[in-house]
């Protein structure tokens, strides 16, 4: 009873509290990726990139102008220090007074680190506000010689494309009706037209990456997995991306 309690209660939280989500996004030639997914209290931000580097991104399309809000993984970084940043112009960096960013992984893997890190969506004083709604966030980003914070190897501009995660069952895009089942799942998921299906990622609540899997047929197997929460990353064979949560019972 209680497990049956605990299922439908997540169900209405989450048909009640929209998410959104830019999926992963790759940086130009740096060889670095970011992620931002937010909730109705808080934004989660996924980072990728060399792991002998420094990993800046930046919010807003002015650069390094004074007063623009930066997140920079570098040598100083710990759980809760030397992550928040803000531009002072060209070349003049420092950390905020106040770290609003939590780090809540930090991991390497064959020479790419994967840095995680949460805050509320409008973080603190002088900080880039984070709506959890659909829209364009545009950031600049950069990658240093090396840990240190100097001046950068390389740099560029994106625009992250945040859409809806839809945690009733359906994906944010209707028109893919690429819907799992069953969920609560304890074995196997299914999908439905899982022929337009090229791979799915497989997250934590927190961001982190458990796996991915190249579909072959039409269900993957998730027995592997703690009872829990997931998000679904689903890479369609046409290019785009759709999102699913699960429940592993």
């Amino acid at each position: 009873m209680k497990k049956v309690l605990l299922t439908l209660s997540m169900a209405l939280a989450t048909a009640a509290q929209a998410q959104f989500s830019s999926g992963i996004v790759s940086l130009g030639s740096t060889g670095m990726t970011v992620k931002l997914a937010t909730s109705p209290t808080q934004v989660t931000i996924t980072l990728t990139g060399p792991d002998t580097k420094y990993l800046g991104i930046g919010f807003g399309n002015v650069g390094m102008a004074a007063g623009a809000d930066g997140f920079v993984y570098n040598s100083t970084s710990t759980t809760n220090t030397g992550l928040d940043y803000t531009f002072g112009g060209i070349g003049n960096i420092s950390a905020d007074t106040a770290q609003n960013w939590t780090m809540t992984s930090n991991t390497t893997t064959g020479g790419i680190r994967t840095v995680v890190a949460t805050r509320t969506l409008s973080g603190g004083t002088g900080d880039f506000a984070i709506a959890n709604a659909s829209g364009n966030i545009n950031i600049f980003y950069a990658l240093g010689p090396d840990l240190t914070l100097q001046h950068h190897q390389s740099r560029g501009y994106a625009t992250l494309t945040m859409g809806a995660v839809l945690a009733t069952g359906e994906v944010a895009a209707e028109s893919k009706k690429v819907i799992l089942y069953p969920n609560p799942a304890k074995e196997t998921v299914s999908f439905k037209n899982a022929d337009k299906i090229k791979s799915v990622d497989i997250f934590e609540p927190t961001g982190r990456k458990i796996k991915t899997v190249k579909m072959d047929g039409k269900e993957i197997n998730v027995s592997d997995l703690k009872s829990g929460n997931y998000y679904l990353e689903i890479s369609l064979k046409d290019g785009s991306t759709a999102f699913e949560q699960l429940i592993k019972e």
